[in-house]
């Protein structure tokens, strides 16, 4: 079996996530890591043994490369995606694909023309709580959705944009609170809903933040082609990360998730209830945050699974992500215009 040579862009936060990853599998080689801040890719490549570069086109051309993650700034996922695909270098990045719908809709189309594998990061999918509800889904065990509603109530203070030089702007960010904060809820929604989307109807506003463009609230509902309609409100000028909540009333009960546990009511009197398992852990790198659990490492793994051709197919194909990312983008559309979406 060939051992996978792995670059990864993007030395900032997320980073830990994808180096440790890699780094546990057998099968794959984290052989450069890249970003334009000199002193995080130099940091980075002596902690984990590894060449830094500054320029991650050199860094493809010069080690040949059979894999990238990318872990930058929203605007630069799909000029990256483009330099590595038409390379024929397989893709994992990190979410949104994009900060609009063409430019997400090309990286897939790049990826199929050049026969590489393009990933999506929404590791949330992954979680025990949010595996219950798809599941009874899936088997009928909760009947059909009937509506559904969700709710993130975040922290993301001006001293958090300040410390940013891309965050809270719209060519950078391409958002606020729903690209950033609220798209993993948003995407869980509309893959239990799993159905076509209708319409968006939504408003967006800044509201207690002084020193960004984009929009710090965000409220509205999704319509979905088998009729069913849900509805959102995410912000990110709480006092704390509230835990997310997710509630779907389905014909045979009420499924409701708050923060990763998920509690499945039945009409007849049976509940079923899913955690994270404290036992189950990974370790990724001091300052971490304690609620990105262990879900990207099996998302990561399943990618290298279907590249290495263990596994036949993505848990989350791309055309998953996009699908996503049509959502999110009409939701600032409805935003701005003030009117309703189509789809």
């Amino acid at each position: 079996m060939k051992t996978l040579k792995v670059g990864i862009i993007g030395c900032g936060n997320i980073f830990p996530m994808h180096a440790a990853s890699v780094m546990e599998r057998d099968d794959a080689k984290l052989v450069a890591v890249c970003d334009v801040k000199k002193d995080r890719a130099d940091e980075k490549a002596e902690q984990l043994d590894t060449k830094a570069y500054y320029d991650y086109e050199e860094m493809m051309d010069t080690e040949q490369l059979d894999v990238v993650h990318i872990c930058l700034p929203h605007y630069l996922h799909a000029p990256a995606t483009a330099a590595a695909t038409k390379r024929q270098i397989h893709v994992m990045t990190e979410k949104p694909m994009a900060i609009n719908y063409d430019d997400a809709k090309a990286m897939i189309d790049g990826a199929k023309e050049n026969g590489v594998t393009l990933g999506v990061i929404f590791q949330n999918r992954y979680n025990p709580g949010s595996q219950l509800i798809k599941n009874m889904l899936t088997s009928g065990e909760l009947g059909a959705v009937k509506a559904g509603k969700l709710q993130v109530t975040w922290d993301r203070s001006d001293e958090y944009y300040q410390n940013s030089d891309w965050k809270g702007t719209w060519d950078k960010e391409g958002g606020g609170v729903i690209i950033d904060q609220a798209i993993h809820t948003m995407d869980l929604m509309r893959w239990f809903v799993d159905s076509e989307l209708k319409y968006v109807d939504a408003s967006i506003s800044n509201r207690a933040h002084e020193i960004i463009e984009v929009e710090d609230a965000a409220e509205g509902v999704i319509a979905y082609e088998n009729g069913v309609v849900t509805a959102f409100h995410a912000i990110n000028y709480y006092t704390y990360d509230a835990p997310v909540e997710i509630e779907l009333h389905c014909e045979k009960g009420v499924a409701k998730m708050v923060a990763d546990k998920a509690t499945v009511t039945l009409n007849d009197g049976r509940t079923f209830i899913a955690d994270n398992n404290p036992l189950e852990t990974f370790t990724y790198d001091s300052g971490v945050k304690g609620y990105w659990g262990v879900s990207h490492v099996k998302q990561i793994n399943n990618y290298y699974d279907v590249l290495q051709g263990k596994t036949d197919a993505l848990d989350i194909p791309a055309e998953e992500a996009l699908k996503t990312q049509q959502m999110i983008n009409a939701v600032y559309q409805s935003g701005k215009d003030k009117q309703r979406v189509h789809f």
